[in-house]
């Protein structure tokens, strides 16, 4: 095993290359349309959406970010509302409610699966509560069923922002189809990724979805004629035609992406590294669909592992350095750092490692063993007894990692 080898953290090339032809095809055929804005390209996104994601309605808007802001729009949030939302998720899930001069109340996470914690929402609910907004993190949904509870019992909608996890499940059920309303992004990172913004809304709701697609075009109906104040959300048809090419690869990559999930949790155990490292896990309620790959590394030391890893050209990221209550923006709101205890250490602990489709399994034994080599490296600093991942693969460790 060549442990010289890089392995980046993510490779877009490898599931690109084989649909290059296709895509080519595809945006041809925009071309010679002149359908660049919305059209037939995105009205078959839409539907193609609907049927997957089990809703009668998904509205196809220029980002996940408009997403947010168009749902959070259609259900009047405005200044004097709250919505409630996971202080440990990316900015955008509390960018949408700030813009729209209402206040993000942070709640915090379980430490198993980095979802919104439902004993904090339920806490957090106010008579000035509009909105709970749940993120499900990482491709694994979040705990819905009190969420919902807590939604219906309080007259409060419940909107889930499912950026990250197109096609995953909840007590058999896809994300966006939860909550009243659901958004998402295919950024290209994402599990269905376009080649630059683009996000899509779903509804149960024929009302809910009509507002939505008044709201992305600036509240016009008919032509210049403008009932609501909307914005300017549509989608490009450009952004479509590789969204429906690449939909068809969806189910296969995500397939793929869990069998990289188990092959990590075997090249863990086998190092003996999974008492050492907190692996993430599925729950047994839903299905994972594995956007992202996130170990926590406790004592300290997830920045020295990810320097060790950057100098031997493995790629890795953090997801997130700081919960959104910390950032300076919200400092306004009077949060201490530690008033979320378990978003205050899942921001200090937590790496994600490499996981996309055409992700070798050699790639990933790098992976692993250059991580046993850290903590390696740090036990014969300290002098102390090697640990167990030694004794349990001392037999392809010892011939492959560098003195």
């Amino acid at each position: 095993m060549n442990l010289e080898r890089p392995v980046p953290f993510l490779d877009l090339k490898r599931s690109h290359s084989p649909l290059r032809d296709r895509i080519v095809a595809a945006l041809a055929a925009v071309c010679d349309s002149g359908a660049f804005v919305l059209g037939p390209e995105v009205e078959r996104l839409e539907q193609t959406l609907a049927e997957y994601c089990q809703v009668p309605h998904a509205i196809a808007c220029s980002s996940g970010s408009e997403a947010l802001l168009l749902a959070l729009m259609a259900l009047g949030v405005g200044p004097g509302d709250e919505v409630i939302v996971p202080s440990f998720t990316f900015f955008a899930t509390a960018g949408a409610v700030t813009r729209l001069g209402a206040t993000p109340v942070f709640a915090d996470i379980d430490p198993k699966t980095f979802n919104i914690s439902p004993p904090d929402v339920a806490r957090l609910i106010h008579r000035t509560t509009k909105v709970i907004l749940p993120v499900h993190l990482f491709g694994q949904a979040a705990d819905m069923g009190p969420i919902l509870a807590l939604g219906q019992r309080f007259n409060i909608a419940v909107v889930e922002d499912a950026a990250q996890t197109i096609g995953a499940e909840y007590q058999g059920r896809r994300v966006g189809s939860l909550g009243c309303i659901g958004c998402f992004s295919f950024y290209p990172t994402k599990n269905l990724g376009a080649m630059g913004d683009a996000g899509m809304l779903t509804a149960s709701s024929a009302e809910t979805a009509e507002k939505l697609r008044l709201l992305r075009v600036h509240g016009m109906h008919p032509r210049y004629y403008h009932s609501h104040v909307g914005i300017n959300a549509r989608m490009d048809a450009f952004q479509a035609a590789v969204l429906n090419v690449k939909f068809e690869l969806l189910e296969s990559w995500t397939a793929e992406r869990s069998r990289l999930a188990d092959t990590y949790h075997g090249l863990f155990h086998e190092f003996g590294l999974d008492g050492v490292i907190g692996l993430p896990s599925a729950s047994p309620q839903g299905r994972h669909v594995w956007n992202q790959f996130v170990i926590r590394v406790r004592d300290g030391r997830r920045d020295a592992l990810r320097r060790h890893l950057l100098e031997r050209k493995v790629g890795s990221e953090i997801y997130y350095p700081l919960g959104l209550h910390e950032q300076e923006c919200f400092r306004r709101l009077g949060y201490a750092p530690t008033d979320l205890p378990e978003t205050f250490a899942a921001a200090r602990e937590v790496l994600a490692l490499p996981i996309f489709p055409g992700l070798t399994v050699d790639e990933q034994y790098v992976v692993v063993a250059r991580i046993a080599e850290f903590y390696q490296s740090a036990q014969s600093r300290n002098q102390v007894a090697a640990p167990v991942f030694l004794s349990r693969s001392a037999h392809r460790v010892s011939s492959s990692l560098p003195d």
